[in-house]
């Protein structure tokens, strides 16, 4: 994938992960973005370590692989911003 679909796939993996962790931080286009695509990343490896697969496109296994990542990071993002 190239680097705009990985920011599309990433805004969009984003997005879900805070319809499903909701919460009060403040988190403007950019940074949803960043931690839809650092998630992309992050369950693409520890997808791929575990043998469900990797992210490889737009598909509905990366998809969810994808939006897995992104609500882990977005757990350690509200964790390391409480500190």
């Amino acid at each position: 994938m190239g680097i705009i679909s990985w920011i599309v796939f990433g805004l969009l993996a984003g997005i879900l992960a805070k319809f499903v962790m909701p919460g009060e931080d403040g988190g403007g286009f950019i940074r949803t973005t960043f931690l839809g695509v650092a998630g992309a990343m992050v369950g693409g490896f520890i997808g791929t370590r575990l043998g469900f697969g990797d992210v490889t496109g737009f598909n509905v296994r990366s998809f969810a692989i994808a939006i897995a990542g992104a609500v882990a990071v977005l757990w350690a993002y509200r964790r390391l911003k409480k500190s």
